[in-house]
């Protein structure tokens, strides 16, 4: 059985992980300090779940964001990136400035999460560099989101980033090119209105 999301109350939480009680069966998260920082014991909670299978385990990582679980799957698609390593990235840094950093090469950002040194963080850029961002489970992004966080916002600013992106794309820009461009604009421009993003990015590209 996979599991994709969890609603219920916060019955416990732990340096690395919280439980949540779903009608009487408690399910145990391993989660980043993100999400535990902004949830307290005996609240409701929604959790976005990317379930892990092996041999020997099922383990449940939780996030507060469909985007962030989306993230953390396409971390590990790197080489020498696990579980933890991802978890300590999206401690570190939000899912807009992951797409920043990557579209824009800069390396150096990802070193401040714990355990990622140069080498690994040269690797993530290089590997990701070029890529459309990760897609919700269905397509779209979950507008649902762990009890008293205020994540709404976050998701709707790298859903217009991407949007930009795909339709510069579908006019013939590259990938890398396109969120280059979409990255730079995003900066001065702010990023939540994608029309505006589209024309100052196709400015940028004409220089």
């Amino acid at each position: 059985m996979i599991i994709g999301r969890l609603v219920g109350e916060v019955a416990g939480m732990g340096l690395d992980h919280v439980l949540v009680d779903v009608n009487g069966v408690g399910y145990v998260c391993m989660t980043g300090t993100r999400l535990l920082s902004r949830v307290h014991a005996g609240e409701k909670i929604t959790v976005h779940v990317e379930t892990r299978v092996t041999e020997n385990s099922i383990t449940l990582y939780g996030f507060g964001t469909d985007e962030e679980r989306a993230w953390f799957v396409r971390l590990q698609d790197v080489h020498g990136v696990a579980g933890k390593a991802a978890m300590a990235i999206l401690d570190a840094l939000t899912p807009a400035e992951l797409m920043d950093a990557i579209a824009l090469g800069d390396a150096k950002i990802f070193e401040r999460a714990k355990g990622v040194g140069k080498k690994l963080a040269e690797r993530i850029v290089l590997d990701l560099s070029g890529k459309a961002p990760p897609m919700g489970r269905f397509g779209r992004f979950d507008a649902a989101s762990a009890a008293g966080m205020a994540s709404a916002p976050v998701s709707a600013a790298t859903g217009a980033r991407g949007e930009a992106i795909s339709a510069l794309v579908n006019l013939g820009y590259t990938q890398g090119d396109a969120a280059r461009a979409v990255a730079s604009i995003a900066k001065d421009a702010g990023d939540s209105d994608v029309g505006v993003l589209v024309k100052a990015a196709l400015k940028e590209l004409a220089r």
